[in-house]
């Protein structure tokens, strides 16, 4: 059977049932505009507020108040001067109380400007309390100077009165204008979706709400005279957190279609529908990089639940089905792959909404809302948003029950009138609905992308015992990592879990920044914080340090050596999840940042630390591991400060034995590379011993690497510090906030070990292993009372393992035996706890 018939009808009983409702236009049944403290009246946005004075029907009950006012001029801080030019003060408990004709739900509106009057100050005198029905709505307010502020409430009022009580909880409490103005009550709905699990919020229809944020997205602020509601609407380029990432979209307001059962003129006026703010979709479609989110930050007060709602309409669309995005509040995606059509029935420029309830103990100060691409193949990277509300759940106003109608409310009987009028077109209309989304499509299984192709099958050829790639059932191949004995580093995480897990990749969880990509702070559902390092797919490097990361992690695990937790390769995504480490970068607590300075003992341990994981790297296997780009960014400190070397995506295996170095590009940073190196392209271990003299420098005198801004001969960092250690000018260089903390002792070994990790040659640098047992010694003397000598210190260090020796310890499983009898070095159990709260990815998933 042909469906032109049905959507034919379908459309027009969708006409009829808009000039329907535009004809039951909404009226306000109580519209109370109050200028307080004064008999004048002012005219505003096209109403007239009337002074409180002998007003008839309202109850003004103060036992001490005044009237007072302020000159025109000396109110700037409002667009409408006019409201704030009187208020009315209360030196004592006083209130309002209004005459209800219809109960049911209304907006109650709140007006503060404070001014000086007489000898008085109102930003400096007042604080107080304002309940309403006996329910405090602002608890210990206390002015800004010269800031007009509007608190905006809907109120369920059962009965019919309203009190509105200002309590002093400072000198005085006053109050400029109020607005008591009925609304319709299906506005807020009894239930909405919660926002951190799949659930029900029931209730909202009895509850007190404030109006915390109301955002038109688009260029222009909605005033109150354009709106049937009198509201204001924002503009939301102040709350977006990187505009370059957005682009405001606007339709004629004429173009849209209104369906009977969704969004009205009173939920949000037809400017805020006809505007947009939307994906980038030029600088996505320029960029192999599609995968960035769009996200707003709002400043809420924390301890409150929240409704969110969220106003949508497809003003960009040529087609129905083509739009489909992910939607997401703070770290929870609560719309993935929403296609506003269908909630339309297909059609297009038809104003929505959907509200959210965010639970008072996830609202934790500030709310983030963000909308990202969907990873569905058969549309484009876009997605939008035309309006958001943010309110503040504030509590039960009294209502006979949770979901209960207003007692003796006749705005029930007059939906019972129009719902009867307009029942048969609702029918119709969801019959047409079930029809079209039984004719949708379905949406094809996600899969991992193809990118990754080439790595997973290179991978299997050369896998070792530790770490292969397995086969799915059908024997197909898949780029899943599975571990053997290396335990657990090779955990696949669905590129969803890891969008709830930064907020979206929300730019305020950006910890920091390489070459790579950016680092996330993130939080997985377990409560597990990590790091998420998302990739810049734009170069095929990035593709190999991938690989690299996980080849090489997977099969190391050191207590001094960032554990891999998992990574995605969905959607052509390369990212990598680490453990967390709280206390950031080693360089961020050296310079270029408000952190207070390191202790010396405490830099003394980092190093000894970082050099502990790079002496592990050589020794740890049958063939070293050369980190390649060893610098203080790349040593990452935990909680208790404990140091661990990050970052293996440059790190190239060792020569085989009967060879001296590995012949390879030049790869690292500037400033830390190893000039043999540079030159002869021969890569070493002693390339590694080289950087990290470059950090040690880095640690004692607390500067960058390279420096510009300084004169030539101090540019760079190794250069210049090695002429003055030369020099004998070592007091000179050394960090002068903790200079007289150092003994003189453990100052000159630091210094003499820094200076031969830098010798031109590599044949002349110490292992890393000497490294760690003259950088240990240093602690040593730094711990020892001041007036013992070297020679009494030398007693509590062992005797330098020489270099065969070393080369003896390896043991047949290719680990440092030496290094594996120390239990508190070797972390392979470690992660253990982390993968057993984890559940692994389903087959297909």
């Amino acid at each position: 059977m042909s469906m032109a018939p049905v959507l034919d009808t379908l459309v027009q009983l969708v006409v009829v049932s808009v000039l329907f409702a535009a004809a039951c236009a909404f009226t306000p049944a109580d519209n109370y505009l109050i200028l307080c403290g004064t008999s004048a009246s002012a005219t505003v946005d096209g109403r007239t507020f009337v002074g409180d004075a002998h007003l008839p029907a309202l109850v003004l009950t103060a036992p001490q108040s005044a009237e007072a006012n302020a000159s025109a001029s000396s109110v700037t801080g409002s667009d409408e001067p006019a409201l704030y030019q009187y208020a009315r003060v209360f030196m004592a408990p006083s209130s309002y109380t209004f005459a209800i004709k219809e109960p049911g739900r209304h907006f109650v509106r709140l007006h503060f400007f404070p001014f000086r009057y007489q000898s008085d100050d109102l930003a400096a005198d007042a604080r107080f309390r304002v309940s309403v029905q006996g329910v405090v709505f602002v608890d210990g307010y206390t002015p800004k100077n010269g800031t007009a502020v509007v608190r905006e409430f809907s109120v369920n009022v059962p009965g019919d009165t309203l009190v509105i009580a200002f309590t002093p909880t400072g000198k005085v409490a006053f109050v400029n204008a109020i607005e008591v103005v009925s609304h319709p009550d299906d506005l807020i709905a009894d239930t909405a979706q919660t926002v951190s699990s799949l659930g029900q919020y029931t209730g909202l229809s009895t509850q007190a709400l404030e109006t915390v944020h109301r955002i038109n997205m688009g260029i222009p602020k909605i005033t109150p005279s354009n709106d049937s509601l009198w509201r204001t609407w924002l503009p939301d380029q102040s709350f977006l957190l990187d505009s370059t990432l957005a682009e405001h979209k606007k339709v004629r307001p004429s173009t849209l279609h209104r369906m009977v059962g969704l969004a009205t003129t009173e939920t949000a006026p037809d400017q805020v529908y006809a505007t947009a703010t939307e994906l980038n979709t030029s600088l996505a479609a320029n960029t192999l990089n599609v995968q960035f989110n769009v996200t707003w930050r709002f400043d809420t007060p924390p301890g409150s639940a929240y409704l969110l709602r969220l106003h949508f309409c497809d003003i960009v669309s040529k087609a129905a089905n083509g739009l489909a995005f992910n939607v997401y509040v703070g770290g929870w995606r609560v719309l993935p792959d929403y296609q506003i059509s269908s909630d339309t029935s297909g059609e297009l420029a038809v104003p929505i909404y959907r509200d959210f309830v965010l639970s008072a103990k996830d609202a934790t100060g500030a709310i983030t809302v963000s909308i990202g691409p969907s990873t569905l193949g058969n549309v484009d990277p876009d997605g939008l948003l035309n309006g958001l509300e943010i309110m503040r759940v504030v509590g039960s106003t009294g209502a006979s029950g949770a979901g209960a109608p207003p007692h003796g409310s006749k705005k029930i009987t007059t939906g019972i009138v129009v719902g009867s009028a307009v029942a048969g077109v609702t029918v119709v209309t969801a019959l047409g609905f079930i029809a079209l989304r039984t004719l949708r499509r379905k949406k094809p299984a996600k899969q991992p992308s193809s990118t990754w192709a080439a790595f997973s099958a290179s991978a299997l050829a050369s896998r070792s015992r530790t770490h292969s790639f397995g086969k799915s059932d059908s024997g197909s191949r898949r780029n899943t990592v599975t571990l053997g004995q290396g335990a657990g580093a090779g955990y696949r995480f669905p590129f969803a879990v890891l969008q709830q897990a930064t907020s979206g990749f929300n730019e305020g969880m950006v910890i920091g920044e390489g070459g790579f990509g950016k680092v996330y702070k993130g939080m997985l559902g377990d409560d597990t914080r990590v790091a998420v390092k998302r990739g810049n797919r734009r170069s095929q490097q990035g593709l190999n340090e991938f690989r690299t990361e996980i080849e090489l992690l997977s099969r190391l695990r050191h207590r001094h050596l960032v554990s891999l937790i998992g990574y995605c390769d969905e959607r052509r995504e390369m990212i990598l999840v680490y453990e967390y480490m709280a206390r950031g970068t080693l360089r961020s607590h050296l310079y270029g940042s408000e952190l207070p300075p390191l202790s010396w003992k405490q830099r003394l341990e980092v190093c000894i630390g970082a050099a502990r994981g790079l002496h592990y790297l050589h020794t740890g296997s049958a063939k070293a591991i050369i980190h390649r780009d060893v610098k203080s960014a790349n040593i990452l400190l935990d909680d208790s400060f404990m140091a661990k070397v990050a970052d293996f995506g440059l790190s190239k295996t060792g020569p085989e034995l009967d060879k001296t170095h590995v012949s390879t590009a030049v790869k690292g940073s500037f400033g830390y590379l190893d000039p043999e190196y540079f030159r002869r392209q021969m890569l070493t271990e002693k390339s590694d011993v080289y950087s990290f003299g470059v950090v040690l420098l880095e640690v004692l005198c607390a500067r960058p690497v390279i420096d510009p801004t300084l004169p030539r001969e101090k540019v760079n960092l190794a250069e210049w510090a090695t002429q003055r250690l030369k020099s004998g000018e070592l007091d000179s260089i050394v960090d002068q906030r903790i200079a007289g903390t150092i003994q003189p002792d453990s100052l000159k070994k630091f210094a003499d070990t820094a200076e031969k990790c830098l010798a031109e040659y590599g044949v002349e640098r110490p292992t890393m292993g000497d490294v760690l047992w003259c950088l240990e010694f240093a602690l040593q003397l730094q711990e020892a009372s001041p007036d013992s000598s070297g020679t009494d210190n030398m007693r509590l260090v062992p005797a330098v393992t020489s270099q065969f020796q070393r080369s003896q310890s390896i043991a047949s499983d290719g680990t440092d035996a030496t290094m594996s009898a120390n239990l508190g070095d070797l972390d392979g159990m470690s992660m253990r706890r982390v993968f057993s709260k984890m559940v692994k990815s389903e087959e297909g998933r």
